[in-house]
Parts: structure tokens; sequence; C-alpha cells
């Protein structure tokens, strides 16, 4: 048996997730490839080959893969798929762009944010804003997968895979135009063990700053509740929940978030959950491991001077 994974990337560096999801596919077992769809991404190759249990790499490096546009890497997937039984991707937004086409060019069904293994043909993922949990088993002779990765350890890094070049290229009618990003120095939020979120009861975007100040302080990344974006608090690359990132993290503090269950779903996986609200019947005080009933505007400032 043998399972294909797409690797998350930037062309420059190889995303924690790729790690994750090897973690998943050797949860399955097999023999496992590493797809690198992209362009001058020779040190992501390099890091895709240390990974723990990979067979190989599979180098596609192109100039049709730079910007890894859905259709060229869904065509480029399906003309690999016949060598595996099963194909793998983070539930990022590049997996979900992707994979939905991959599964229809394929004819089978997709499955969405695997969160365990039972067997190579059933297994568990969330359903219902994550509120319940449904085992699921595949007929389908080829398993589509993507994989919540917050569920999944890393693998380590002390493999030594070959890489093998790829020269098919599938360069489909849509272009890619520009693209806006983010700079921070600060972790990226998917992969952060510290994330320090705020929500509407933050009142305005510009306070915002005390809880950046936090999560400087604690090394970690800043997020933000649904209704703090709807708001306009603050940019939707920070949200966390069903309709955001899901996030996993060492410590995840939450400050004037109620715990709408779109939240919850993003987040409550977090080993450690610290809330902060002046509202003693929020619903986020629920699942909170550390709840404080305070005014948010006096007690962020002390925590900052505390660290």
């Amino acid at each position: 048996m043998a399972i294909l994974v797409l690797a998350e990337h930037d062309n420059a560096s190889l995303k924690l997730d790729t790690a994750k999801v090897v973690a998943c596919a050797s949860a399955i077992g097999g023999d496992i490839d590493i797809l690198v769809a992209g362009h001058e991404c020779g040190a992501v190759v390099e890091a895709a080959q240390k990974l723990s249990g990979v067979r190989q790499v599979l180098v596609a490096d192109n100039g049709a893969y730079t910007h890894s546009l859905a259709e060229n890497i869904a065509e480029l997937i399906v003309n690999l798929a016949s060598d595996y039984e099963h194909i793998l991707a983070a539930a990022s937004s590049h997996g979900k762009d992707a994979f939905p086409r991959v599964s229809a060019l394929l004819d089978v069904a997709q499955l969405s944010e695997v969160v365990e293994v039972v067997s190579s043909d059933t297994f568990v993922r969330p359903v219902y804003a994550g509120s319940a949990l449904a085992t699921v088993q595949s007929l389908d002779d080829k398993k589509v997968m993507t994989v919540r990765t917050s569920a999944f350890d890393a693998v380590g890094a002390d493999g030594a895979a070959a890489a093998v070049a790829i020269d098919k290229v599938f360069d489909s009618l849509s272009q890619f135009v520009s693209q806006t990003l983010t700079e921070s120095e600060r972790p990226e939020l998917g992969a952060a063990s510290v994330v320090v979120s705020g929500g509407r009861g933050m009142g305005s975007g510009e306070n915002f700053s005390i809880l950046e100040q936090l999560a400087d302080k604690l090394g970690g990344a800043l997020g933000a509740s649904r209704a703090a974006v709807d708001a306009g608090f603050v940019p939707n690359d920070l949200q966390v929940g069903q309709t955001g990132k899901i996030v996993a993290p060492d410590l995840y503090i939450a400050v004037g978030i109620s715990g709408a269950i779109q939240h919850l779903a993003g987040m409550k996986d977090s080993k450690v959950i610290v809330a902060i609200n002046k509202d003693p019947e929020a619903p986020i005080f629920q699942i909170a491991d550390y709840g404080l009933e305070a005014d948010l505007f006096e007690v962020v400032p002390q925590l900052i001077e505390s660290v």
C-alpha cells in the first residue's frame, strides 16, 4: 500500500503541517511519498527528505506550480494517483482548495478534517462544528483525505528519503494575479505553541495592541474570534474557529471571548485554556482550565508586567 502526501510550503520552507500529515499517513501504514510541487524549492525538498518514515520525495519544480494554483496541483496529483491508495493533505487553505478537485476528477468521496485513523479504510472526523465525532468507512479504491493537523504530533526529522524529479507540467487557464501577505515576526497562528486571542469584548481594533504586547511577551501568535473579525477589529487571517483556523497550542488565552460554538470548534483541543471575561455566564468558562472573571483592561496589563 502506498500513500501520497502533498507538501505544504511557500517555496522557501516546509510547513510543520506536512510533518503532521506524515504522522497520519504513518498511522494508516504503507510506503509514504511526499509530493513537493513548486518552483525553486530546493530547501523544501531537503526538509521533506528528512521527515521520518518517508520513502521518497517527488519533486515537481516548475513555474506552473509557483503559486500552488489548485487546478494545476489537482491535475498533477490525479496524474500520479494510479500508484497510490491514499492521497493526503493538510486541511489548510491549499488542501481545501485543491482536494475537492482531486476527489471529483477521481470520482471518489473526499474525507475531510480527519482527526484519527482507525484502520486503512476507516477514519474519525468532526461533524456539527466539532460537537460530535463521526467514524466513517470509505469503500473507494482511492482515499482522498484532508487532515486536521492539530490532532497529530509531527514526525521527527531523522529520515533520509530519496528525491525523484517529475517532469509533468500542468498549466490551467487560471492565472495568478496578485497576493497580499501579512508580514509578522510572530509565529504562524496554526503552528504557534502559545496563542492569545481577543473577541468582541476588546471593544475596538486599537485595543488589540495590549494583546499584541502579551503575545510578544509570551512568544506567541495573535488570534481573534469571528465576532472581532466581523466587527473589523482585526483582519480575517487571525480568525480562530470553524470558519477560521483550527489551532491546538500548548497555551490558549481567550480574552473578551464569550465562547460561541463556532469559536470553540477551532481551539477546544488546546492543551491549556485560560479565559478572561467579566461575564461569569460566558460559555468559554465551561471548557477553560483556568477562568478569570475580571475586567480585561485591568488584568491584561498586569499580566504583561508580570511576564
